[in-house]
Parts: C-alpha cells; sequence; structure tokens
C-alpha cells in the first residue's frame, strides 16, 4: 500500500484563446435611396439582400441565413443578425448593391456588435437633459 512507486506528472498548464466566440454578430443598417419617396417592406427588403448576396457569391450566398430583427419603413434603417462567419459576406453584398428598382442606393453600416444590446443606443447621440 506504498504509493511511493508512482510519479507525480507535473501539471500542465494550456493557453485557451477564443476568437470570435459570440456565435452571430448584428448589423444596424441604413438604405439611403436616391428618391426618398421610395418605400420597402420589410419583405421587399430582405429580397433585395437575398438578391445582392445572389449576385455576388451565387446560389451559396443566397443561402447565407441572416434575420431581419427590426426594420424601420420610415427611415429604412434595419438590424440583421448573422452568423460570424457570415459576417464578410453579408457585409460586402451590402456595400456592392448600388441599385434599387433602376435608381441608385447605398447601404450605410452604422453599427456593428456581437452583442444585439451595444446597438440599443448611441452614445454619440445621447442628448442629457
Amino acid at each position: 500500500m506504498n504509493c511511493s512507486n508512482k510519479k507525480e506528472e507535473p501539471a500542465v498548464y494550456q493557453r485557451v484563446v477564443l476568437k470570435n466566440a459570440a456565435p452571430y454578430r448584428y448589423l444596424k443598417v441604413c438604405l439611403v435611396l436616391e428618391d426618398d419617396s421610395t418605400r420597402l417592406s420589410a419583405v421587399d427588403l430582405k429580397h433585395f439582400i437575398i438578391t445582392g448576396l445572389r449576385n455576388l457569391h451565387g446560389e451559396v450566398g443566397a443561402a447565407l441565413p441572416f434575420d431581419l430583427l427590426k426594420y424601420d419603413e420610415n427611415t429604412l434603417t434595419a438590424l440583421l443578425r448573422v452568423y460570424s462567419r457570415g459576417l464578410v459576406k453579408l457585409w460586402s453584398s451590402l456595400t456592392l448593391l448600388g441599385s434599387y428598382q433602376n435608381q441608385a442606393c447605398a447601404f450605410r453600416v452604422l453599427q456593428v456588435s456581437p452583442f444585439l444590446l451595444a446597438l440599443s443606443g448611441n452614445s454619440r447621440e445621447l442628448q442629457l437633459d
């Protein structure tokens, strides 16, 4: 019953670095149209984004899962959720979309964050009473 025959192994320390630990990225985007009177519904906006993904990345890009969480038809501002691995594909397709129904347009990416709560407010627009 002598345990002195067993060698004690030194402790092994392992460094673990997590990159992109959050599964999703959230984008706050604004669509700027040449004609301010043009309005899009939420369905039209999502179809427009999917068309841009298809044009740039093919059918694989069109199958990229993303969600339109919130959309304001008056300001044409939307909150999008995409898997972290698909952020670059979505962002690049938004950047290269240049026309909607034969009029010039552009997507402006206002904020990007791995946390939805971070997009709820903007400290640059904060008004204190």
